[in-house]
This record gives structure tokens, C-alpha cells and sequence, in this order.
């Protein structure tokens, strides 16, 4: 997929998370779902942008295919879980269900061990690469 039609489509899909938010909430926002729509949205666009950047290097589990270092790469070592926990995060604050930040709390460590189990497998693969890569880049 080409970059301006990957764009077209995390905006497209980006159009309708807004459009049901405002069918499913109507007129009346309070300030912290603004906040939430604000953050959510971007965020939503740029974990989308990076899981079409991982290609064909996505897996559930750690798996070395391929060194990506391009694109949100080439900045953040895990842009999938960035973006992907600020947009879970945006999410809790939309709805405000203070219980529901304990999902959070369960997250952080889970995926936590998923990027020391990735970080292993690429540096086992990859080696003195993947550790120039790491120095280069955030997170």
C-alpha cells in the first residue's frame, strides 16, 4: 500500500471513530472527552500508521523477521505500544469509568515483558545492528 493511500485510509477509519462518538453521545461534551478525542484521535492514526510500517515483521509473539527502521521506526523503537497505550488511555478518559484505569495498571506490565522478550529475540538475531538502532532511537 502506497503512503498516501495508507493515510487515506487511517483517516477514513479516523472519520468514523468521530462520527460514532458524536452519533453515540450527541451534542453535549464535557471537557475531559474533548481532551480524550483530541489525544485519541492522533493517537489512534499513529499506532495504525506503525502497524502498517511493521508489515510483514507483525507477530503476537517475539519473532525476528525483520529490522524495521524506517518510517516511526527510524525514531521510536515501539510505536505499536506508544501510541497504542495513549489511545487505550484516551479511551478510559472518554468514558471516565475510574475502575476501568485498572486495566491500565495490568497492561503496563504485560507489555512491559512483551518488548524485554522483543528487545531479546532481535538482539539475538540482529545483533550489533539492532544495538546501534536501539542507541539512535527512543523507547
Amino acid at each position: 500500500m502506497k503512503t498516501g493511500q495508507t493515510w487515506l485510509l487511517i483517516l477514513v477509519v479516523a472519520a468514523g471513530v468521530v462520527y460514532l462518538a458524536f452519533q453515540w453521545h450527541g451534542a453535549t461534551w464535557a471537557p475531559h472527552q474533548i481532551a480524550a478525542l483530541a489525544i485519541g484521535i492522533p493517537a489512534f492514526c499513529l499506532w495504525a500508521l506503525a502497524r502498517l510500517q511493521l508489515g510483514r515483521s507483525f507477530a503476537i509473539t517475539a519473532q525476528a523477521k525483520q529490522l524495521v527502521t524506517r518510517g516511526l521506526y527510524s525514531k521510536i523503537q515501539n510505536p505499536v505500544y506508544v501510541f497504542g497505550g495513549i489511545f487505550i488511555l484516551a479511551l478510559l478518559v472518554y468514558v471516565w469509568r475510574p475502575i476501568l484505569f485498572v486495566f491500565v495498571l495490568i497492561l503496563i506490565p504485560i507489555q512491559r515483558r512483551r518488548i524485554r522478550n522483543e528487545r531479546r529475540v532481535l538482539e539475538e538475531k540482529f545483533g550489533e545492528e539492532y544495538r546501534e538502532y536501539r542507541r539512535g532511537t527512543w523507547f
